[in-house]
């Protein structure tokens, strides 16, 4: 099974790129995602056609010159296939650029034949094959790929009927789950179905997360021996997105899939990257966040206090998260109390006796805190309160306060 990442096209149809009010990365941001991605190890990437606009037409010239270079570097071979309708101008378009492949789609559920083109599936067809059958003739090393676009909400009966005649002329056939309908136990029947039937075709697959399925279907694919998979950076893509590159990689991990070729501990620096460019946080929902590594219950706390692996039950630090966050407020315990007052706020001569004291103290205040108070400067005026003298000491190197009184702790000093 191999990845294609098109973070550099569906997921630049994400609402998030609006709702942050970043609204489209830089060319430059483009590319430095694109080498990111290739330098963590993907070598198979989706773009927007060149006819879109002269920005991506621009865009895709600086995309493929980074190509080349990195190519140079990592001595493999990297593949860019442009995103492409069945239109004489995409192709036009696209041909002028030093291109591996091109993907084309088409919708073919009744509701996109009704909406969206108006086109029947003979029609598709007959636009469709001498389009492709030419490109193959005059193109022989390009990849060509065909997708019935909302191949979930299309009959098998009606793809086999188009997928059969393009048999003789693409590379892979694409079963997009366009609008995230398909369920686990459909994605396996189905991917079974075409394998048996285009056995020489690679397969490609590309879920949506509608109904938050996206990763559980992309892991049913490729337990069906899918060959392709998309995915994108945090999962970015059109509505609520689609299956993200880091978890899936870390859930196959955990299967015990060989993953040769990826820079896993660059995980999480990935996702801070597209993160930092949006600028916002790493989203709680994906699995490579500092969300995954964070407490804030008094008993986790204090027990992670001992040993991470007691709320921690995946190896984090392996994909790069490689701190964690204890959070201090109305839920914490008499440890982590303990914990900030001599090891963070460098108060001495704290004894156990106090802490029992002083904890219902801070948990009753903590509950209604000021606003523009953190949790961190309530605890300490607490503790001066109680008397406690605070010697100031430089904070070790593995210490990181933030401003929210959480503290984060290297994995390797805990």
């Amino acid at each position: 099974m191999e990845i294609i990442d098109t973070t550099l096209r569906e997921g630049l149809q994400s609402p998030l790129w609006d709702d942050y009010g970043k609204y489209y990365p830089s060319t430059e941001e483009k590319v430095e995602i694109f080498t990111a991605l290739v330098r963590y190890g993907v070598r198979y990437f989706e773009v927007f056609s060149p006819a879109i606009s002269s920005r991506e037409k621009e865009d895709l010239g600086e995309i493929i010159a980074r190509k080349e270079r990195l190519t140079k570097e990592t001595k493999c071979p990297i593949f860019i296939f442009v995103h492409s309708r069945c239109h004489p101008k995409d192709i036009e378009e696209a041909l002028q650029f030093k291109i591996d492949g091109l993907n084309f789609y088409i919708g073919t559920s009744a509701v996109s034949q009704k909406f969206n083109h108006s086109k029947r599936l003979k029609e598709i067809i007959a636009a469709v094959k001498p389009m492709l059958s030419g490109l193959r003739k005059n193109y022989p090393g390009l990849q060509l790929r065909f997708s019935g676009e909302d191949a979930f909400r299309t009959a098998d009966q009606e793809l086999f009927l188009i997928y059969d005649k393009l048999s003789d002329v693409v590379d892979r056939f694409g079963l997009p789950d366009t609008v995230g309908t398909a369920t686990p136990e459909e994605v396996g029947k189905r991917i079974a179905l075409f394998k048996n039937r285009y056995s020489q075709i690679f397969l490609e697959g590309h879920f949506h997360n509608d109904r938050g399925l996206a990763l559980a279907n992309s892991l049913a694919a490729i337990e069906a021996n899918i060959d392709f998979v998309q995915t994108s950076i945090l999962g970015f893509g059109e509505r609520s997105g689609i299956t993200s590159l880091t978890a899936l990689l870390f859930n196959l991990f955990l299967q015990g899939e060989k993953l040769t070729g990826f820079d896993l501990s660059a995980s999480y620096s990935l996702n801070v990257l597209l993160a930092g460019i949006m600028k916002m946080q790493v989203p709680a929902a994906e699995p490579i966040s500092l969300t995954n590594r964070t407490h804030s219950a008094g008993v986790h706390t204090q027990a992670v206090l001992k040993n991470s692996a007691v709320y921690e039950g995946h190896p984090w630090e392996k994909f790069g998260v490689t701190e964690q966050r204890l959070l201090l407020g109305q839920l914490s315990g008499r440890h982590i109390i303990h914990y900030f007052l001599t090891e963070i706020l460098n108060f001495v001569g704290v004894t156990k006796e106090m802490v029992e004291e002083l904890t219902p103290e801070f948990k009753k205040r903590a509950a209604k805190l000021p606003k523009g108070e953190t949790p961190r400067q309530l605890l300490e005026k607490i503790a001066m309160e109680y008397g406690l003298a605070k010697k100031e000491k430089p904070a070790t190197h593995f210490e990181k306060l933030n401003g929210d009184g959480s503290v984060d702790k290297r994995e390797v000093d805990r």
